[in-house]
Formats: C-alpha cells, structure tokens, sequence
C-alpha cells in the first residue's frame, strides 16, 4: 500500500507530494511543524500538539491553515489511511509561497501538509536496559527555539557531531556553561536527593510535549522537581541524568563526554518515571 499525504487540500500518494518551490518553508525556514506519535492505533497527545502548534504560529504570526477540528479530521484521516498503528505523524505549517523577499505580506495563504512515517519508540530499545551517551557542544541556535519551526540546521550538526563520536544525543551549553536542552530532546538531572532538575520551558528551551507529561508523571509519584539551570559539571556529578522526547521517551543517560555517570547503569527513579509514563498521556482514536 502507498504511503498517503495531506497537501492543502488533497490526499495523494506521498512520492506525488509536493509543495511549491518558492514556498517560504523552503526558502526561510518560514514554517513551524509537530510531530505526533502514534501509539498501538491512536494519537499520543494531540491536544497538547495543536497548543504548541497555536503558540507557533501566533508567535510568528502565521495564519492557521484551518480550525483545530478540521485540522484533527486531517490527522486522523492521514492515520488512518496509512494503517498507522506505531510511528509519527508530521504536519507543518508554512507562512505560504510567494516571490522570494525577506519581508512578507499580510495576509498569505499558509502551505499545510502531513505525513505519517511508520516508526516508534519501542519499549524492548537496547537503550532503557543499557542507557546512552551524550556529547556536549555549544548551543549556536537562534534565541527563540521555544519556538518550534523548522529552523533545524544547528540541531542536526550538533546531533551529527554527536554520532560521529560514538554518542546518542549531544547537549548544547550556553555561554555560562549551562545546558539549555539537547539536539532533539529537554535534558534533566537527579540530584543527591533525589530531586528531578530541568531548565525552565522559558525561550531558552522548546516545552516538549513528553517534559510536560513528565511533569504530571513526577508529581502523582510524589517527586520533587526543581525548575532551573543547571551546568555541565552538575550533570556529570548527578545521581542520574536522562532526556526526553517523543522519540525516545525517556533515555537514561550513563555517560557524558568522557565522564561515567553515577555506577555507569540506567537510574531506577528514571526507569521508574518511565514505566509511568504512558498512564499520562492522551490517546486520540481514529
């Protein structure tokens, strides 16, 4: 079966997908996206996507392609289309096509388009038994990465870097020697006391949907959470460190640069915050 797309308007066959080549999502990075996971046949979290999703567009002041309702027909028509039972659905909104300038006209129609790819975190990864590495580097992207466009270049240099030298993820430092989050993921350390500590979602980080429902996970069991910066040196002395992200989860991290983490093994609050997880999340049939 072909895999099926949304195009401003039209379902059609996604090797047929197009968009128009002086779009200003190509041109600009003029555009904002979410990825939704899909989860055993529904939707994880889609209310708490088109939130963020709202938040971008106004922030750049992007017009909605069309209301919340009929965009949630479009996502689970894509879904179901496609037989979609684990994997993501991508959707991106651009501010539209128009003769290639810096500055834009009020009032353009915005590029809507989404497409589902047939892969998933999954509970049996290596990873959650044997935990990761990270690199640190500098975080040299633009200072509204709250924001969540498709401005990526930064992030997927430093996620290269990151597996060029062995490493799963890379966490990006600021001037002061603070971790601000990681190529693709919000960054978290567990203190001595067995505190969760995570940057404040501000405009120095994006609100990640999965720290969100983190979040919510941390509070039902009772954890303290400490919303602050923290350096790279508190990360390498912490009891645990893990990141997250909707494609991952939550990742145990056992090493930084060339620092072993703690005893070297997965953290048991991180796998025990990851066993909750799901019980937090909302699911959207389709």
């Amino acid at each position: 079966m072909p895999a099926i797309a949304y195009v401003d308007g039209r379902y059609v066959r996604r090797a047929d997908a197009v968009v128009h080549i002086e779009d200003r999502g190509n041109q600009f990075a003029d555009a904002v996206y979410e990825a939704c996971e899909v989860h055993h046949g529904a939707i994880v979290d889609l209310r708490r996507h088109l939130d963020r999703l709202d938040r971008s567009l106004a922030e750049l002041r992007i017009a909605p392609p069309m209301g919340r309702a009929a965009m949630t027909i479009v996502l689970r028509e894509v879904a179901r289309r496609n037989k979609a039972v684990n994997g993501f659905i991508y959707l991106q909104v651009s501010r539209g096509a128009a003769p290639r300038s810096h500055t834009f006209e009020a009032g353009m129609k915005p590029t809507f388009f989404v497409t589902y790819a047939a892969s998933g975190p999954s509970e049996a990864d290596p990873k959650y038994e044997t935990g990761v590495a990270v690199i640190t580097l500098p975080d040299l992207r633009w200072a509204r990465v709250d924001i969540k466009t498709v401005g990526l270049l930064a992030n997927a240099l430093a996620r290269q870097a990151a597996r060029e030298q062995g490493a799963y993820e890379a966490f990006l430092v600021d001037a002061d020697g603070l971790v601000t989050e990681g190529s693709t993921s919000n960054a978290w350390i567990v203190t001595a006391e067995g505190h969760l500590v995570t940057r404040p979602a501000e405009r120095g980080i994006l609100r990640g949907i999965t720290r969100t429902v983190l979040l919510d996970v941390a509070a039902a069991e009772g954890v303290t959470v400490e919303e602050r910066p923290f350096s790279v040196a508190e990360a390498k002395a912490a009891r645990e460190v893990f990141f997250t992200s909707a494609g991952a989860i939550l990742a145990p991290v056992v090493r930084i640069d060339d620092t072993v983490i703690a005893n070297g093994a997965p953290g048991l609050l991180t796998a025990r915050l990851r066993a909750r997880y799901r019980d937090f999340t909302e699911k959207t049939i389709f």
